[in-house]
């Protein structure tokens, strides 16, 4: 289940969704090795946090309906615009030690974080754009040091990549919207899997050596689109993977978003995300909190 918190994103100018990972395995046979310590992890952290975070779900002071994360689409910000937001992004003060504390004490196992979202801002060092923290108010990588503090603290750490939408870079995928609402989004998608995603995630599987990576919204990823991804996979055996890269990638694990599947899913892993309020995205006007007692039923 996944989660977020009230009381840090004011903290961070910007936004945490705080998200709490339930996984459950079905009965089946013993995992693989590699699978193993997911199978017994069953309780993680999954934090979304970027640019998005800075609106706080507001635009041209008005709300935007909707998951925070998505006031980009949703608002049809222009490009342009919605990278004015960065200057504001400063982390000033993030504190990964005490998130990774936090998980450690309320023993969770691993901690996943979104290393880019559909806005395309990466929160680490890219050499492939400069759309990216370094060019931001925070001027500096924001994932190393949480992957320090989370790997100290004995759990393990994972990144979640959006391979397939992007709504700055031209090309990105747009998930329910055939045409982009700015002309600065607009040019070919292969290109942009090949020149920006791709060698993205080649950068943070380097980078960080994550335990697992978690892909999302897999617009338009045909089976010759998922190729190269799923040949980068096999490189890292160890990295789990869920079932959102694209056509004919089953994954390691299903991810039932928001609900609980009453029977499971018969011989596979799931891992159910599921928020605390409304939102994975920082909103500061949404407080539909799900209860305590809610929260730990669920999990």
């Amino acid at each position: 289940m996944k989660a977020t918190s009230s009381a840090w994103p004011a903290a961070c100018l910007a936004a945490l969704a705080l998200s709490l990972s339930s996984v459950l395995a079905a009965e089946t046979p013993p995992a693989a090795d590699r699978l193993q310590w997911f199978k017994e992890a069953r309780f993680g952290m999954f934090i979304h946090w970027g640019v998005y975070a800075v609106p706080a779900g507001e635009w041209q002071g008005k709300p935007v309906g909707g998951i925070g994360e998505w006031i980009m689409k949703n608002g049809r910000i222009p490009v342009a615009d919605y990278k004015g937001f960065a200057k504001d992004f400063t982390a000033a003060k993030y504190d990964p030690a005490a998130w990774a504390e936090l998980a450690k004490t309320a023993e969770m196992k691993y901690v996943v974080i979104t290393s880019k979202h559909h806005d395309g801002f990466a929160l680490f060092d890219s050499k492939v754009r400069d759309w990216d923290v370094m060019n931001s108010g925070a001027k500096r990588d924001l994932l190393a040091p949480l992957a320090a503090a989370v790997r100290g603290e004995g759990l393990k750490f994972g990144l979640y990549y959006s391979q397939a939408q992007d709504w700055t870079h031209p090309g990105g995928g747009r998930y329910g919207a055939a045409e982009p609402w700015d002309p600065a989004q607009a040019g070919d998608y292969d290109h942009y899997l090949k020149s920006i995603a791709l060698p993205q995630v080649e950068e943070i599987v380097t980078a960080y050596q994550p335990s697992i990576l978690w892909w999302d919204t897999p617009v338009n990823m045909t089976p010759e689109r998922v190729k190269p991804f799923a040949e980068l996979m096999a490189r890292h055996p160890d990295i789990l993977n869920n079932n959102r890269l694209g056509e004919g990638f089953a994954g390691d694990t299903m991810t039932p978003e928001q609900h609980i599947p009453p029977r499971g899913y018969p011989g596979k892993m799931f891992e159910v995300c599921m928020t605390m309020n409304d939102t994975w995205g920082f909103k500061k006007n949404d407080h539909n909190w799900k209860s305590t007692r809610q929260i730990i039923w669920n999990l």
